[in-house]
């Protein structure tokens, strides 16, 4: 091997939620990217091979290169002095980084939301109205004998989900791999995905609801309409066959997707797909999980839930912590007009977000941390370009089954992390909110929930 080039083993991909952490990266440190990377699939060597260090400056302030320190100045003078400012994203970026962006938020009595709430939103408030039987997915690689994909289509999105976990992975119980399984898409068309299944069920567009809700009626032994397949596309005899599946495997699974959350039912097919796992569990082990998109969507979850007792869309106005989807999810606080300062952590809004919503943020002032130049980052009034997690930085991140991964950085970058941009605004916030506070005076601001 060159002498310059090094071996990194055990690091993380980020690309996805599987974050599979047995990735050997070759690293040439002389043109700083990643040469080689094996193990990974191919969003993962994509994913790798993009990274390269661009010449640009750490901070543009109105576009223009400014010091690190001033453009600090700036955010934390646009935040203290915002009337309903937000902060989105949060999803690729480290538990650590996530962490400061809540507390300032908290600080400034603002608003934060991250992707959740355009993905697996309705997944978060089924949890919370239904509950959750859940597993880690060594768990389902080890014991899982029947796995159902309901509204996804991991061969594209996810493609080392089937051979890592859960179809074709030899486990424990399931030493045969995929022999040892049967393995059940349903969705409303015909996916890469497909072919790796032993069953597929067809239904129609938007009667996923009507679906569950039939096998959850058959699942205690009562009668369904006649009429169901003309409701849902799926004959009768199916159903009976995939209940008669469910109640007798030793541990099955439900892996769903945004084509059940994100369709006509939102939360309520998450909560009537959440409630046949816990139907099932009296004649068996089953067990249902979301399969998430981004590298830390998970983490920025959990960290939201463990600092404000909500998954997403938490609003700090009144001093404390609230949550009302439709309220204060960014894409309602822009279309509304409510917003007034935005705070975009590691995602690109911009290029995505409905047309209103996209208007209102070009009107008002924009602080933007992304490792790469964004059309969010192009109409930010402060603009920072940060090192990218899990190739230039370590940390923590969640695995799509909410297991904790630290991460073993590739090679370094010569731009902050998102942790310390942000450690440093919060820094500031407080400095700006304690200068305006009258000398004696007790300020909730001092001692924010999250701190």
């Amino acid at each position: 091997m060159s002498e310059n080039l090094r071996v990194v083993e055990n690091a993380t991909c980020t690309f996805c939620g599987c974050v599979c952490d047995d990735m050997i990266l070759t690293v040439d440190d002389t043109q700083k990217r990643i040469v080689k990377a094996k193990n990974a699939c191919v969003l993962g060597r994509a994913w790798f091979a993009e990274h390269t260090i661009e010449e640009a400056p750490a901070a543009l302030m109105e576009g223009k290169p400014a010091t690190i320190d001033a453009a600090v100045a700036e955010a934390a003078r646009i935040l203290v002095e915002a009337r309903f400012p937000i902060a989105y994203g949060l999803s690729d970026t480290t538990c650590e980084a996530q962490r400061q962006a809540v507390a300032i938020m908290d600080m400034v009595r603002g608003n934060i939301d991250t992707t959740t709430s355009v993905c697996h939103g309705p997944s978060g408030i089924a949890f919370q109205g239904v509950g959750e039987s859940t597993m880690t997915l060594g768990e389902v690689k080890n014991r899982a004998d029947l796995v159902i994909y309901w509204g996804g289509n991991p061969a594209e999105s996810h493609p080392r989900h089937f051979g890592r976990y859960a179809v074709t992975a030899k486990g424990m119980f399931t030493p045969n791999g995929k022999k040892d399984r049967t393995v059940v898409v349903i969705d409303v068309r015909r996916t890469p995905s497909v072919p790796a299944a032993n069953i597929f069920v067809q239904l129609k567009p938007g009667k996923d609801f009507e679906l569950l809700w039939a096998l959850r009626v058959r699942v205690k032994g009562r009668p369904i309409h006649a009429d169901i397949e003309e409701i849902t596309g799926v004959p009768p005899a199916t159903i009976e066959d995939l209940v008669q599946r469910m109640k007798g495997c030793r541990y099955g699974v439900l892996f769903f997707g945004m084509g059940l959350t994100m369709t006509r039912g939102r939360h309520f097919n998450s909560g009537a797909l959440l409630a046949l796992a816990t139907d099932l569990n009296e004649f068996t082990h089953f067990v249902a999980k979301p399969v998430r998109g981004h590298g830390n969507v998970t983490g920025a979850d959990n960290v939201m839930s463990w600092q404000t007792g909500y998954p997403f869309g938490v609003n700090f106005s009144r001093g404390y912590p609230r949550f009302n989807p439709g309220e204060f999810t960014t894409v309602d606080t822009l279309a509304r007009g409510d917003a007034d300062a935005a705070m975009i952590i590691a995602s690109d809004p911009a290029s995505n977000f409905p047309r209103e919503a996209t208007a209102h943020l070009r009107r008002i002032p924009v602080i933007s941390l992304d490792p790469k130049a964004t059309l969010t980052s192009g109409l930010a009034r402060v603009a920072f370009r940060t090192a990218t997690y899990g190739i230039n930085t370590g940390g923590t991140v969640y695995r799509m089954d909410d297991v904790p991964i630290t991460m073993r950085k590739a090679f370094d970058s010569p731009f902050p992390d998102d942790e310390s941009i942000l450690k440093a605004i919060r820094e500031k916030v407080r400095e700006l909110l304690l200068a305006r506070t009258p000398h004696g005076a007790r300020s909730a601001f001092e001692l924010p929930l999250t701190a």
